[in-house]
């Protein structure tokens, strides 16, 4: 466990299909949740969904055999996954003879003991594959609002404010949303449902603070953690939740979810753009 930059990111990397969990890269959160005044007793709940669709293996007589798969990585857990050795994990499957019974078992302990907590798994065989279906986010569209934008980074709470008003329970959602890889500088996009209830937050300025994550450099839980505090230190909802849909690179995508309701547990329905 070191920092982003001793990854496998950015590198040329020799790739293998022979399993070896050593090739996990886990990065501590902390430093980050530091940087946000996050110590100690987390403020939120939550967890992040990853989503595989380039999982393969070996039936015991060598058979190949294909599926997708569903991680979901607590948000208390001390370490996240980076992405890149994630990928080069599973494809160390792709020459392991053994049943899927055995697959889930070492995917299950594997990343539990990368993370620190114990991460929940999936598998989504191929007959089930016609069943998944798209599903848009729920929640009022604040995209096509009018305004000039003039600032994409770093990001600016500022943006953030209340409007006079009764208080509201409301969805709100955006597909602006990008952020930049912390080490290669790709970009990487999503997008995000806020869900809130409290004095009305300013959907303009909402918007403008979610564009101006545009040239951010983040990685996609830390991203979310910081547009939950934010809104949580700027407006002072009575409740919120906050939910990312980045778009798969590498065959994987990741799903931060982060709520200040304990029982909140997000749906894992694929959008158009996944």
């Amino acid at each position: 466990m070191s920092t982003p930059d001793q990854s496998p990111l950015g590198k040329t990397t020799a790739y293998t299909n022979r399993y070896d969990p050593g090739l996990l890269f886990p990065i501590e959160r902390a430093p980050k949740r530091a940087e946000l005044g996050i110590g100690g007793a987390l403020p939120f709940h939550g967890v992040d969904v990853w989503n595989t669709y380039e999982l393969s293996w070996l039936e015991p007589r060598g058979k190949p055999c294909v599926a997708m798969a569903e991680f979901r990585v607590p948000a208390d857990s001390p370490r996240l996954i980076e992405s890149k050795s994630f990928k080069l994990y599973l494809n160390g499957f792709n020459g392991e003879r053994l049943d899927r019974t055995e697959l889930t078992r070492r995917l299950m302990h594997d990343l539990s003991t990368a993370c620190g907590s114990d991460v929940a798994v999936r598998l989504i065989p191929s007959d089930d594959f016609g069943a998944q279906k798209l599903h848009e986010p729920e929640g009022m569209l604040i995209d096509d609002i009018d305004i000039a934008i003039d600032h994409y980074g770093p990001p600016r709470p500022a943006y953030l404010t209340t409007i006079t008003g009764k208080p509201v329970r409301e969805t709100l959602v955006s597909h602006l949303l990008k952020s930049n890889c912390p080490v290669t500088g790709q970009p990487d996009w999503a997008s995000v449902q806020i869900r809130y209830s409290g004095t009305p937050i300013d959907h303009a300025g909402l918007l403008k603070y979610l564009v101006s994550f545009r040239e951010h450099a983040g990685f996609h839980e830390q991203c979310v953690e910081r547009i939950f505090i934010d809104i949580m230190h700027r407006c002072a909802p009575h409740m919120l939740s906050v939910y990312a849909r980045y778009t798969r690179r590498g065959g994987l995508d990741i799903n931060p979810f982060r709520s200040s309701e304990a029982d909140a547990d997000p749906a894992n329905a694929r959008e158009a753009r996944q």
